[in-house]
């Protein structure tokens, strides 16, 4: 087992001598989060130093779950849990590279997968707030040339997974693709050889194309590449600086997929076809960054955060395998996943999974209480492990009792 914390700080019960610079620490978060990030402020000068996170509080329970799961391998990545801007527990266990011995460190990065739709979706959302385009934009507004069965196809579709446009996976020749690498505007024509599979706004189907145009269409608008308009609009401006999404494994840790021989290297596949929909890398603390500016009002107008997290699904949308449905928001779902562990509890989460080659994630808030679960796994095949974890650090943290297993 590999638990490595980047400081001495960052894993043991706190000293009493420590309660003084938490205030300053607490004081210093506050004044971070406080300040919106605008392109103009990060080409006028960098933002100030983050403060240093440190954990001000154990979470027990979650403790002697990890210590366990990280020994035996049943885990392998990292877990930060936060209550506001304080950070309840914050550590990572098993390695970046197993071939080299190479252990996971706090700042080690993940690729995101289908965690960096929220990104795509608050780029949209930002130039909605600066006059540039609008959610009610059709679609062929920005695309050209535009298939006519898109006419009816709007922005607010593409956000939502309700366009009708065919996923990327649902379509003739994927796997060729995937292997494939591809420029947005070669994604974007490939799209438009294909008409609707529904009327759009009938039905909710999720749809990593609809999420690739949505990329182009930044592009488009901004007159800049998807990463260099979310690196000026958001990650320079926030102090991002481990977060990207070049189509490149350096920095990035390998992920596995549990195969016959146990845990196997899954070397870092194409991103580029997925450039608009899950190309994302990060690491734990920039990631509580951005939740704590996106969910704080940081980013997006009021208006423009809440298209973001209300449902747009259509009304007859049923239920998934028995449960109530989730809300399907923009790059981000709205439901109780305390429902789905045992014992169960009632709350409301705003969140959004990522799977890809080596890796699961799951980042959740809970705006009552405002408690945030940061999970990221490098084994594509511990989806069970890392929705457990993310619900047991939320229970704790919410002080309701520490579920035990996933409900069936």
């Amino acid at each position: 087992m590999f638990h490595v914390p980047r400081h001495s700080g960052g894993h043991p019960r706190l000293a009493i001598a420590f309660l003084a610079a938490l205030f300053i620490l607490v004081a210093g978060l506050v004044a971070w989060f406080t300040v919106r990030p605008l392109p103009e402020a990060a080409a006028a000068e960098p933002p100030p130093p983050r403060p240093p996170l440190v954990v001000v509080q154990d979470l027990p329970a979650l403790t002697e779950q990890l210590d366990r799961w990280g020994g035996s391998g049943a885990f392998t990545g990292g877990v930060l849990v936060a209550r506001g801007d304080q950070i309840l527990f914050r550590q990572v266990y098993g390695y970046a590279d197993r071939s080299l011995g190479k252990p996971l460190e706090l700042d080690s990065r993940f690729r995101l997968a289908s965690v960096s739709k929220q990104f795509t979706a608050a780029a949209i959302l930002r130039l909605q707030d600066d006059g540039v385009l609008s959610v009610d934009d059709p679609v062929c507004r920005w695309i050209d040339p535009c298939p006519a069965a898109w006419a009816p196809v709007r922005l607010h579709h593409l956000l939502s997974h309700t366009s009708g446009i065919p996923d990327l996976m649902a379509r003739p020749g994927w796997g060729l693709r995937r292997v494939t690498p591809a420029t947005p505007e070669e994604l974007t024509a490939d799209s438009a050889k294909y008409g609707l599979q529904f009327a759009p706004g009938t039905k909710v189907r999720y749809d990593n194309a609809g999420y690739n145009l949505l990329g182009y269409i930044v592009q488009k608008a901004s007159g800049l590449p998807l990463q260099d308009y979310l690196r000026d609009a958001f990650f320079a401006p926030l102090g991002m600086a481990d977060t990207g999404f070049e189509d490149d494994a350096s920095g990035v840790v390998m992920g596995y997929a549990n195969l016959a021989g146990g845990p196997t290297p899954q070397p870092d596949h194409n991103v580029s076809i997925i450039f608009g929909a899950g190309a994302l890398y990060s690491t734990l603390d920039d990631l509580l960054v951005w939740e704590r500016a996106l969910h704080g009002g940081k980013l997006l107008s009021p208006e423009s955060y809440t298209q973001m997290i209300a449902d747009h699904a259509p009304a007859d949308t049923p239920p998934e395998r028995g449960r109530p449905r989730r809300d399907w928001g923009y790059g981000l779902f709205v439901n109780s996943l305390g429902r789905r562990v045992t014992p169960a509890f009632e709350d409301r989460q705003i969140y959004h999974t990522g799977s890809w080659s080596g890796f699961r994630n799951l980042i959740t808030h809970q705006p009552d209480e405002d408690v945030t679960v940061i999970v990221l796994s490098n084994n594509y095949h511990q989806r069970d492990a890392v929705f457990l974890l993310s619900q047991q650090g939320m229970a704790e943290a919410l002080g309701r009792p520490f579920p035990t297993a996933m409900a069936r």
